[in-house]
C-alpha cells in the first residue's frame, strides 16, 4: 500500500477544456510508476510544486491506463491545475477514503442520479459497470445540467445512448436550439423516468440544491435510505483526517467517506 504522505510522480497525458465556458478543464495523467488501483468513488490530491495540493474524484475507471479528474477554477490552487498543459509534470496522493460498494451492488439494478460537475466519480463507477456488465442488472442514468455546454464527457454520453444494455436520460434546465433530450430539473426528470426500487440500488452525486430537492423524490420512488449512496466531497483538504476541515459529527468525510449510504446520513448533523 502507497504511503499516503508520500506523493506519485506523474506527468500530464492529454488537457482539454471540458465545458463551453472553459470553466471546467479535464486532465488525464500517466504515473511514472504505472497504474493505480482504487475503486470508483476515491479520490486523490494533485500536487504542484510551489502552489499546494488539492483533492479531486477520479474520473478514470479502474480499467483506463491513466488517471482522469475534471478541474473546476475555484481558487489559487485549481487555478495552477487548471492551467497545466499536456507534458506537465504532477505529483499525486492517492486513491484516498473509500469508494462505492461495487460488490454489494452485483446483481442488482443500478440507478445513478446526478448534476453538472458532480458526475465525475460517476463516470468511473458506470465504466466499471458496464466493464463488469453481466454482474449487474438493468442501469438507468439520469443526469442533467444548466445547458448543454455544461454537461461532462458529452462524446461518451451519447456513444452510451447508443447502447441496449444501459438507459441514458440526459437533461438541460431550459430550451436550448437542438437539444433532443430531456428539458427540467434533476428532481423532475428522475420522477418522470421513474426507475423501479425494486431490488435497486441509487447513487448520486450533485450540487447541494439539487440533493435537497431530489432526496424527497427518492423517498416518493420507495427507495430505502440504506440502499442509497453519496458522495460528499465539499471541505476536503488533507485527504487523510489531519487537519479537520471535513470532519461531520464522529466522521472524517476524506477516510470515512467520501462516499456514504444515506441511512448514515441521517443521523449525521445536518452540516452538509
Amino acid at each position: 500500500m502507497n504511503n499516503p504522505y508520500i506523493p506519485m510522480s506523474g506527468k500530464i497525458k492529454k488537457a482539454w477544456f471540458e465545458s463551453t465556458d472553459r470553466s471546467l478543464r479535464t486532465l488525464d495523467i500517466v504515473l511514472d510508476n504505472g497504474k493505480m488501483d482504487f475503486i470508483p468513488g476515491q479520490f486523490c490530491e494533485i500536487s504542484i510544486m510551489g502552489k499546494g495540493e488539492s483533492p479531486f474524484g477520479i474520473a478514470s475507471a479502474p480499467s483506463e491506463d491513466f488517471l482522469r479528474f475534471t478541474v473546476n477554477k475555484t481558487g489559487y490552487v485549481t487555478a495552477a491545475i487548471h492551467w497545466l498543459e499536456e507534458e506537465t509534470p504532477v505529483w499525486i496522493r492517492g486513491p484516498l477514503g473509500n469508494g462505492y460498494p461495487v460488490e454489494k451492488f452485483e446483481g442488482k439494478n443500478i440507478v445513478i442520479v446526478s448534476g453538472g460537475f458532480a458526475f465525475t466519480t460517476l463516470r468511473s463507477l458506470l465504466i466499471y459497470l458496464l466493464d463488469h456488465r453481466d454482474k449487474y442488472k438493468d442501469i438507468t442514468v439520469v443526469y442533467g445540467a444548466r445547458e448543454p455546454g455544461l454537461l461532462l464527457y458529452r462524446e461518451e454520453l451519447q456513444e452510451w445512448a447508443k447502447r441496449d444494455d444501459v438507459n441514458i436520460h440526459l437533461a438541460v434546465d431550459a430550451e436550448f436550439e437542438g437539444w433532443q433530450g430531456h428539458v427540467g430539473f434533476v428532481p423532475t426528470i428522475l420522477e418522470k423516468v421513474s426507475p423501479s426500487s425494486e431490488d435497486a440500488y441509487l447513487v448520486m452525486c450533485g450540487p447541494p440544491a439539487m440533493i435537497k430537492f431530489t432526496l424527497p423524490v427518492i423517498k416518493k420512488l420507495n427507495f430505502p435510505s440504506e440502499k442509497v449512496y453519496t458522495s460528499l466531497e465539499r471541505r476536503m483538504k488533507c485527504g487523510i483526517g489531519k487537519c479537520g476541515r471535513c470532519n461531520i459529527g464522529p466522521y472524517y468525510v476524506c477516510k470515512d467517506g467520501p462516499v456514504f449510504s444515506l441511512d448514515v446520513l441521517e443521523k449525521l448533523p445536518k452540516e452538509y
